[in-house]
């Protein structure tokens, strides 16, 4: 029996389906229009096969309590064609299977939980530094969320004593997004990361950042391993400096296996976020390590 997966993206989506080994058996990608266009393409793709299940990957915020009459609707999104947009409701009427919603970002950590670089622990924590920041903690199997989902990457952090770059984010000037993420480095040094490949001092304060978050996040969390995605993490000076930093700030006080186990990059090919859809469609019956 195959599941259904979609990965919804601000800019593409990504449907695909696969079973419960991890294999995807087929996909397909198109940009993200409109709700009606671009569930038109989804209901194309998936009409020639029976499904089990469908998991969502998406863009957010949006509502992931399944006790609420709103799951899976989608909250105050600068897409506005999306904002109050049902998707649970729009694949469940259609579909009429179970149907399990989450972020895109506690997806991709799903992905690498079940498939990736946090196959072999019981506790991972997926960062993804991009044009935003985002982070998705897996707990045996289960995402963390509260009230609403965590915005991890709009914590604050110390800015550097030199820093005098007002920040990007239009809500928190010095949180982490506003000061690490692939928009601010675009906006503070006016070229985009991979034009900076050669300029230390920009690593150096990136991981200066990125490390102060990883530090708060392994005191608060207390992950097994943390990965570390998204298109300025292709940077390849960048993970032995925020590994550097990592160590020096924690100070010996927690135990660590090596910094080199501990960080890691992600091990799908940038398929994490489907593979973790495939795996929220698997919900109520996937056991890691099934076969």
């Amino acid at each position: 029996m195959l599941h259904g997966a979609i990965e919804a993206g601000g800019t593409k989506f990504v449907c695909a389906v696969g079973d419960r080994q991890g294999k995807i058996r087929n996909k397909m990608t198109f940009p993200t229009e409109g709700p009606e266009k671009t569930l038109e393409q989804v209901h194309a793709f998936f009409q020639e096969y029976t499904l089990a299940s469908i998991g969502i990957g998406s863009f957010g915020p949006i509502e992931l309590n399944p006790q609420k009459k709103n799951y899976g609707e989608i909250g105050n999104t600068p897409k506005l064609l999306w904002k109050q947009f049902n998707i649970y409701q729009a694949l469940v009427s259609t579909y009429q299977v179970p149907v399990f919603v989450d972020t895109d970002v506690n997806a991709a950590a799903l992905g690498e939980f079940y498939w990736g670089a946090g196959k072999e622990v019981d506790h991972c924590l997926y960062i993804t530094v991009g044009t935003g920041i985002g982070a998705g903690f897996v707990s045996k199997g289960e995402t963390l969320k509260g009230s609403t989902h965590p915005e991890m990457g709009h914590i604050y952090v110390a800015r550097q004593q030199e820093d005098r770059f007002a920040g990007s984010c239009p809500y928190h000037q010095d949180c982490l997004e506003g000061l690490a993420s692939g928009t601010a480095l675009e906006a503070r040094y006016g070229k985009k990361g991979n034009l900076l490949v050669e300029c230390e001092e920009v690593w150096e304060l990136e991981a200066y950042y990125l490390a102060q978050a990883i530090v708060n996040y392994t005191l608060i969390l207390a992950p097994d391993r943390i990965i570390l995605g998204g298109g300025v993490m292709k940077q390849q000076a960048l993970l032995p400096l925020i590994r550097q930093k990592v160590s020096t700030l924690l100070a010996n006080y927690v135990e660590l296996e090596s910094m080199d186990k501990y960080i890691v990059t992600p091990q799908l090919d940038d398929q994490q976020g489907i593979l973790g859809a495939l795996a929220l469609g698997m919900k109520a019956d996937h056991v890691k390590g099934a076969s």
